[in-house]
């Protein structure tokens, strides 16, 4: 393969719920030298601490979200923002992996290869159980890929245990789908689907939604985007900090600026640098902040 942009950069994978907490990306560490993966919290602060002092090139930080946990990005930004000021023009935070309207693409894609095969077979988009919020845009994303999708039948899945994937699979039983393929929302590799369980009759997992090859061509964009930035001084975090902006409960600004007000609070939407995202583009090299339905009509 060759050198991608950006090979001079140490890269951390900063992974969540959407990666079981890193298990599911651990592969990516022998994809290039200088790959690290790692939970949020004290452990990215730890890895980022040690690789500050022992070298002296660009560390590039990538939040390992398919666009369902804006969360993790708003928290790596601040990670790297309390770090950032002992290593000026050294540490960049990435465009996350995906946004909303990249999954989106890529669980349609998935759809139209499941509807190809087996015209009656329904869609179970599976991830793992996290906060209402991320699971609320689960929902939001399937309603989407259902409604511009290849007319599966779409159903989701949040699972903490093989029982929460058995009730869906029986509910889609009684409505007259017997046959269902399992597709991750996020990058699991392995199969939720147990071979010695009767339960699971007549359901199969899909696989992992992208190749190996086309997560790492992924990052490398990201690495690569992020280290031209750099080389002009924006650092990415302004942005990252947003990220969750609006993810969770609606709340009024009427008193915000009131002197008493107990949770006033900034909310400047200012960007370092322009949406670069086109029409047409490959979902997987540009972070789009278009609207999910026009995007996924392409």
């Amino acid at each position: 393969m060759a050198e991608p942009a950006g090979k001079d950069a140490t890269t951390i994978l900063v992974a969540g719920h959407e990666s079981a907490e890193g298990a599911d990306v651990r592969y990516l560490e022998q994809a290039r030298n200088r790959w690290f993966v790692t939970p949020i919290g004290r452990p990215l602060h730890n890895l980022l601490t040690r690789h500050l002092a022992s070298g002296d090139g660009p560390i590039v930080v990538v939040p390992m979200t398919m666009g369902r946990n804006p969360t993790l990005v708003a928290d790596t930004a601040k990670t790297v923002r309390w770090l950032a000021a002992s290593a000026p023009e050294r540490l960049a935070l990435a465009a996350p992996f995906g946004s909303p309207d990249h999954l989106i693409s890529w669980l349609r894609l998935a759809a139209t290869g499941i509807r190809s095969r087996s015209s009656d077979a329904a869609m179970v988009i599976q991830a793992p159980s996290s906060d209402p919020f991320d699971e609320a845009e689960l929902h939001r994303v399937a309603h989407l890929v259902r409604t511009h999708g290849a007319g599966n039948v779409v159903e989701v899945a949040t699972t903490h245990t093989d029982d929460d994937l058995v009730d869906v699979l029986q509910r889609l039983r009684r409505l007259g789908n017997p046959h269902a393929v399992v597709v991750p929302a996020g990058f699991r590799r392995e199969s939720p689907v147990p071979l010695d369980d009767s339960r699971f009759t007549g359901c199969e997992f899909y696989g992992p939604l992208m190749s190996e090859q086309a997560a790492i061509r992924i990052i490398d964009a990201r690495i690569r985007d992020a280290v031209h930035e750099l080389a002009h001084g924006r650092t990415g975090v302004e942005s990252g900090l947003m990220a969750d902006h609006g993810h969770g409960y609606a709340h009024s600004h009427a008193f915000d600026d009131s002197p008493d007000s107990a949770h006033g609070h900034g909310h400047g939407h200012g960007h370092e640098h322009a949406d670069r995202s086109r029409p047409g583009d490959d979902p997987g090299t540009e972070h789009s902040h278009r609207h999910p339905a026009t995007a996924s009509s392409h």
